[in-house]
């Protein structure tokens, strides 16, 4: 006889899943920060003025687009720390898992930002980099209070859209044993002998959905309060 539904250990189950929100959260920014750089590298590797460093760039981006993600994971997870160990003698298999997460999330979600930023920066005219130039700004100058704003604003709908799936990629860091929001809910599934399994994906779906129902409203505030006089500016 199957066990009935039990709505009630939604709520239950919640305050030990919410637990590891902040696991979660870690791996997010730690991903953030060495993602943005990465993909900060790659944009500028493709405009510049080298041909090389610009199909590298090209190169790398078509290769992490067209590898899954969990795929990614397991070839950071268990093939870096043997390519190391029979490279340099070093033995990283102690390292904690969380390291891997952020790695190889990182490769993935800078690809996409070296691309993000590539189209924000193109998407400013040309024109208004050589007009504040001609006022007497220096290139940094003209970057940080010309092109940087607009450029960010451009950014942003694309970034929040990386940044809800980098969350949505994350969990598949239960897989090799890291215990997220996700690898929690399967704890508590197998503790359970399989029971309440429907129950607590819920709770974890519910979960999931706020947040990402808070990032995006937060972004949709940020582009409202930095395209305030945009308009005004792009007006002939």
């Amino acid at each position: 006889m199957d066990r009935p539904f039990y709505p009630e250990f939604i709520i239950k189950v919640m305050p030990r899943l919410l637990l590891y929100l902040p696991v979660t959260l870690m791996l997010m920014l730690g991903t953030v920060i060495a993602g943005t750089f990465i993909g900060f590298l790659l944009a500028r590797a493709q405009m510049g003025r080298r041909r090389l460093p610009g199909l590298i760039a090209r190169a790398y981006i078509m290769v992490m687009r067209c590898t899954p993600s969990i795929v990614l994971l397991f070839i950071v997870y268990y093939a870096l720390p043997m390519l190391l160990l029979a490279l340099t003698g070093i033995d990283i298999n102690a390292t904690s898992r969380a390291v891997f997460v952020i790695i190889t999330l990182s490769l993935l979600f800078g690809a996409n930002m070296g691309e993000l930023m590539r189209a924000a920066y193109l998407s400013v005219s040309p024109s208004q980099r050589e007009a504040a130039l001609s006022a007497g700004l220096t290139e940094t100058q003209a970057f940080i209070r010309i092109t940087l704003p607009q450029a960010a604003v451009a950014a942003l709908p694309n970034f929040c859209n990386s940044l809800t799936a980098l969350m949505k990629e994350g969990a598949l860091a239960y897989t090799i044993g890291m215990i997220d929001m996700m690898g929690q809910g399967s704890l508590i599934i197998a503790r359970n002998y399989g029971a309440y399994g429907l129950e607590t994906w819920i709770a974890l779906a519910l979960i999931y959905w706020a947040v990402t129902v808070i990032i995006e409203r937060s972004f949709r505030a940020a582009e409202k309060r930095l395209s305030r006089g945009r308009r005004s500016i792009n007006v002939p």
